[in-house]
C-alpha cells in the first residue's frame, strides 16, 4: 500500500510548511534544532514526550528509589508512561533504555562524556574488522569542541591517551574518598587512569543553572539541572532562537512526494488527531531504534522495502554496549552513594586491540559510586541481594555507603543479524507497530567481556575490597542503541553518507547513533552530538539545495 500523502489530501495540516523538520528531541535532535535556528533556518520538531518539570523527578519523595523499578524505569515495558511505545524484547538478553520527553533519554543519564579516539573511525585498517567510517577523528573535532562549550563539560585537559583538546569549559568533579581508593588501586596495577569529562556543571556557567550538588541518583533525572541534558542545554537556546517544538506528537510515517523526496511526516496530536506536518527536509534523531522503526513503518509505492532502505540495512547492525558490572565491598564508609553516579574516573588501559587477549578491539572500565538503599539491596546491577530475614539489615548496613562499582564496558562489533525489525503483532496505543530487538553477543565480545571483568575484579581486590560481586552481562544494559541507519560512501552497504543524508532520498537526514558504523568502548553523546552539529552544519551550509 502506498503511503503517499497527496496534496489533497483531507488530514488536518499544520498551518505552514518548515524548512526542516527534526524527529525527535532528545540529545542530536536538540543539538540539531539549535545549529539551524541560528543560521536562521526554520526548525520544527515533532516530539512524542513532554517537557519534564524538576517536580516530576522522584528524587524528594520518600520512596525515590522504588520509581527505578517502576514509573522511572530504564526498560519503556516497565515504565509503561503513556508517552512510551511497547518493544518485543524476547530475542535479546540486553533491552534498550529508551526516554520519550524533551531532552530523551539523557533524562536517565550519568552525563560519562567521553570522545572516540581517532582509531575508533579506522576498524577495517586498523583490526581487519567492521568497517572504516567515512570520516575520520579530525573532521569531528572542532564539533566536539563546540559541543562541550555549548554543554558545559567537566573535565582536566592533559590525558596522554587521547589527542590533545580544548580547555575543559568546567574542573573535573573533585576527587573524594572514593576516587583515592580507586586511585590507590590504580597506581599499584601501574594502569592508566583519568578523570573522566563529565556533562554536568561543577561550577557556575552562567547560564542559570545549579551547581552540582552531589546528590547521587543521576540516572533519575537532575532536578537542579546541573547535568548537561538537552532539555536544559540546546532547548533553551533553540526556542529562543525561534525554533517550534512542538509535543506529545506521535510520528506514524514519514511521507514522500511523487519524486521520492521527503514531503513531512505523519502524526498523532495530543487529541490523538493525525495531521500533517509538511516540510522541505527530515531530519531523523530517534535513537538507535526509533530511527528503523519510522523507516520501515515508512513504507510506500516508492520505497517497499521501508524509507532509505535499498540497501536493505536499515535496523541492521545493531551494536549495544555489552557491559559487567563489578561492585567491591570495602570496611570503611566511603558514603559511596553521594556524587555524581557515573562521573569519577576512567580507565583506558585496555582501550586499544592487543590479540594476545583472546579478542579484536578493546574495554574501558568507567569507575564510579554506587547506589542508594533499596537499590544497595537489591543488588544493583549486580544482582547479588541482600537476603531477606533477620540478618537483613545488618547486612545492608554493611554494604551501603562501603561499596563502590565499576562499570566495564566493551566495544560490540556490528552484525547483520543484530537488527531491529517491526513486530507482526504488537502495537503503541495508535496501532504503530511496535520494534523487535534481535540480538545475539558475539563471542569476541563475549570474550571482551570476561576480559574486563577479571581486570575490574584485579582492580577491586588490589584496591582492598573484601568481597567483590559481579555480573558478567547485565541484561538493563542497553543504554547505547547504534548502527542501524550506519553511514558510509557506498549506498549498497549503508543508508546515509558521511554527512548523515540518506543516499535514497537526498532531503532526509540521520543525526543520531543510527548512523554509527561501529561503537567504540565508550559512551556515545558527547560523539553524537558531534556528529548531530557537523550534519546541521552542513545542511545550513546547502539548505536551498536541499530544498529545491
Amino acid at each position: 500500500m502506498s503511503r503517499l500523502v497527496p496534496e489533497s489530501s483531507e488530514m488536518p495540516q499544520d498551518p505552514d510548511a518548515t524548512d526542516v523538520l527534526i524527529i525527535g528531541a532528545g540529545a542530536s535532535g536538540a543539538a540539531v534544532a539549535w545549529s539551524l535556528a541560528r543560521a536562521g533556518i526554520g526548525v520544527t520538531c515533532l516530539e512524542q514526550g513532554g517537557w519534564l518539570d524538576r517536580t516530576d523527578y522522584p528524587h524528594e519523595l520518600p520512596d525515590w528509589e522504588m520509581h527505578r523499578q517502576t514509573d522511572f524505569s530504564n526498560d519503556p515495558n516497565v515504565r509503561g508512561r503513556p508517552e512510551d511505545y511497547p518493544l518485543n524484547n524476547a530475542d535479546t538478553p540486553i533491552a534498550p533504555l529508551m526516554f520519550n520527553a524533551v531532552g530523551g533519554s539523557t533524562i536517565h543519564w550519568a552525563g560519562h562524556f567521553p570522545r572516540f579516539r581517532p582509531s575508533d573511525f579506522r576498524v577495517r585498517t586498523l583490526d581487519g574488522v567492521a568497517d572504516d567510517w567515512p570520516i575520520v577523528y579530525e573532521d569531528l573535532e572542532p564539533f566536539y569542541e563546540e559541543n562541550d562549550l555549548n554543554v558545559g563539560v567537566a573535565g582536566l585537559n592533559g590525558d596522554p591517551a587521547n589527542p590533545p583538546r580544548g580547555p575543559r569549559p568546567l574542573p573535573p568533579v573533585a576527587l573524594d574518598p572514593a576516587a583515592y581508593v580507586f586511585i590507590d588501586g590504580l597506581e599499584k596495577l601501574g594502569w592508566h587512569w583519568w578523570p573522566a569529562d563529565g556533562a554536568l556543571l561543577t561550577a557556575p556557567y552562567g547560564d542559570g543553572r545549579h551547581v552540582c550538588n552531589r546528590c547521587g541518583p543521576c540516572d533519575l533525572g537532575c532536578p537542579n539541572g546541573a547535568m548537561s541534558s538537552a532539555h536544559v542545554t540546546y532547548w533553551p537556546k533553540a526556542l529562543d532562537l525561534g525554533a517550534r517544538l512542538v509535543t506529545h506528537a506521535r510520528v506514524r510515517e514519514i511521507t514522500v512526494d511523487a519524486r521520492g523526496r521527503a514531503s513531512g511526516a505523519v502524526y498523532y496530536d495530543r487529541d490523538g488527531v493525525a495531521r500533517h506536518q509538511a516540510a522541505r527536509a527530515v531530519v531523523m534523531a530517534c535513537n538507535g531504534v526509533g530511527t528503523p522503526r519510522l523507516l520501515l513503518n515508512s513504507a510506500s509505492a516508492l520505497f517497499p522495502e521501508g524509507l532509505a532502505n535499498s540497501s536493505g540495512y536499515v535496523g541492521r547492525n545493531l551494536m549495544f554496549h555489552p557491559i559487567g558490572f563489578v561492585s567491591g565491598e570495602f570496611e570503611e564508609d566511603l558514603v559511596g552513594y553521594q556524587g555524581p553516579l557515573g562521573v569519577l574516573l576512567q580507565c583506558q588501559e585496555f582501550y586499544e586491540t592487543d590479540l594476545s587477549r583472546g579478542f579484536v578491539r578493546g574495554c574501558q572500565m568507567q569507575l564510579h559510586h554506587d547506589f542508594g538503599p533499596l537499590t544497595t539491596a537489591l543488588g544493583g546491577f549486580t544482582a547479588h541481594r541482600v537476603p531477606w530475614g533477620a540478618d537483613h539489615h545488618r547486612v545492608l548496613r554493611k554494604r551501603l555507603g562501603r561499596t563502590l562499582s565499576i562499570t566495564a564496558m566493551t566495544e560490540d562489533l556490528p552484525e547483520l543479524h543484530n537488527r531491529v525489525t517491526l513486530d507482526d503483532t504488537l502495537t503503541d496505543s495508535h496501532g504503530i507497530p511496535a520494534p523487535k530487538i534481535s540480538y545475539t553477543l558475539s563471542d569476541n565480545t563475549r570474550r571482551a567481556i570476561d576480559f574486563v571483568v577479571a581486570r575490574a575484579r584485579e582492580l577491586l581486590e588490589t584496591c582492598g575490597a573484601h568481597e567483590v560481586r559481579e555480573l558478567p552481562c547485565v541484561p538493563e544494559s542497553g543504554w547505547h542503541l547504534m548502527g542501524t541507519a550506519r553511514m558510509g560512501n557506498d549506498p549498497e552497504t549503508s543508508v546515509v553518507d558521511r554527512w548523515g543524508r540518506a543516499h535514497d532520498v537526498p532531503n532526509l537526514f540521520v543525526v543520531d547513533a543510527s548512523l554509527f558504523v561501529t561503537g567504540a568502548p565508550v559512551n556515545p553523546t558527547s560523539t553524537i552530538q558531534a556528529l548531530a552539529l557537523r550534519t546541521a552544519s552542513w545542511i545550513g551550509a546547502h539548505h536551498r539545495e536541499i530544498a529545491a
